[in-house]
């Protein structure tokens, strides 16, 4: 019986690579570059972390790979922003490069946390599962509104950020869809930008914590005992005993129970933060309509980047300078470097019209050639196939010309002898006799 041949259902590696590569959305390289720590290198698979899954996840950086690499092959697959970190003298540095013609944002990451330092300070340890398989909300908040007054390098750094995540689309976009949030926050005072990465969890609402460990059961600990799943109530005389005294210590209440203001001052929430779902959602009993509280759940990392530069143009191929932190140039000397980078624009560009020309040049003087090369052997070929023809014309029998006999005639007696003292007579070779003998 033959084997049954499985049929693919899904496309994995190129196949959903080459599938998903005009949807639009933005993808980026995120490497380190030059001789940097293993804080620094775990806070670069952090970054790759919040950026799934739009992001390549499992790039590997090599000693011999320079900056310009990245920049080359990035745009060929599709790459949109390109996030580099090293480190400088005075501190950690962050480029965040938009390709493929720029502009390059460099930052100095004051201060920073990893995932492994938010997740040890944080009351409740959260597992990673299906969080990363969409891409995050962006929020910007703090950000003054555009106007006048606005320093002219805040909306361009408002809009870098907001180009690095999906744009939101609320007519497509599906509730369950909406599992994290990176908020960038501006601090006005100190002039820096606050990076924080959030899990969104739905709890009910108007309940106590007791209350909705009865609904929703103990967390499991461990697949090998399948009961950890289930509220231990083994130790409780009564249900009333775990719902409303708190153990180890004692109760509020003259009776030992909570009374009904401590009851509600560990309810998940007020009114404010309540929500009804307009979809399902994921999690046990979040049905649509139902009201619930949504809590924020910070996993990390966390950055506080300082703006240092804003440049036109690619790293190595920098032009204007558009906002500088502690340089500061008048409008003659800003003009002056405005006009300097036009005139190297321009040389570029001459530049290379003139090696394009020059290409296309060399290639019309090859065909050329070429061509000639061609028309000579025609022409050879050609006085091959007359010669030909002459001869054959020559060899040609003519009907009206005398041929002689090949005997002679009776005039010219002597012709024959003449002719064979002349030339010599052929004469075959003699052959040897074998003389077998008797024996």
């Amino acid at each position: 019986m033959a084997r049954r041949r499985k049929n693919r259902t899904h496309l994995k590696g190129a196949g959903a690579t080459v599938q998903r590569a005009n949807d639009g959305e933005p993808r980026s390289f995120i490497i380190k570059h030059g001789q940097v720590g293993s804080s620094l290198t775990q806070l670069v698979r952090d970054l790759r972390k919040v950026m799934e899954p739009n992001t390549a996840s499992r790039l590997k950086e090599r000693n011999r790979n320079k900056l310009k690499d990245y920049l080359t092959m990035a745009p060929a697959l599709g790459v949109t922003h390109l996030l580099a970190l090293t480190v400088t003298d005075v501190a950690p540095s962050l480029r965040m490069v938009r390709l493929p013609a720029g502009p390059t944002l460099s930052f100095r990451v004051e201060r920073y946390s990893l995932m492994k330092d938010i997740l040890k300070t944080s009351r409740s340890s959260r597992s990673m599962g299906m969080e990363y398989l969409t891409a995050p909300l962006v929020v910007l908040a703090s950000f003054p509104p555009p106007s006048p007054e606005t320093p002219p390098h805040l909306p361009l750094l408002m809009k870098s950020f907001q180009s690095l995540f999906p744009p939101l689309s609320p007519n497509s976009m599906s509730l369950s869809n909406c599992r994290r949030i990176v908020l960038i926050a501006y601090n006005a005072d100190r002039g820096t930008v606050e990076f924080r990465h959030y899990v969104i969890t739905v709890k009910p609402y108007g309940i106590s914590k007791r209350v909705r460990r009865v609904l929703e059961g103990a967390p499991k600990k461990s697949l090998a005992n399948p009961s950890s799943g289930f509220l231990d109530l083994g130790n409780e005389k009564d249900v009333a005993d775990f719902l409303l005294r708190k153990r180890g210590e004692p109760s509020p209440g003259s009776d030992g129970y909570e009374s009904a203001a401590s009851s509600a001052s560990s309810a998940a929430g007020d009114d404010g933060d309540a929500v009804s779902l307009a979809d399902d959602y994921v999690g046990r009993n979040n049905k649509k309509g139902q009201k619930k509280a949504v809590r924020l759940s910070e996993v990390g990392p966390r950055m506080e980047l300082k703006l240092i530069k804003i440049s036109e143009g690619l790293p190595g191929k920098e032009g204007a300078v558009l906002y500088h932190e502690f340089v500061k140039k008048s409008k003659a000397e800003a003009a002056a470097l405005k006009a300097s980078h036009v005139a190297k624009e321009r040389l570029r560009k001459q530049r290379r019209e003139e090696q394009e020309t020059n290409v296309q040049r060399k290639k019309a003087e090859k065909e050329q050639g070429s061509r000639k090369n061609q028309e000579g052997s025609d022409e050879e070929a050609s006085d091959a196939e007359a010669d030909e023809s002459d001869q054959e014309a020559h060899d040609e029998w003519d009907e009206d010309e005398e041929i002689s006999e090949v005997g002679g005639s009776d005039d010219e007696p002597g012709s024959d002898e003449e002719e064979s003292e002349d030339e010599p007579e052929e004469r075959p070779p003699t052959k040897k006799v074998r003389i077998r003998g008797k024996r």
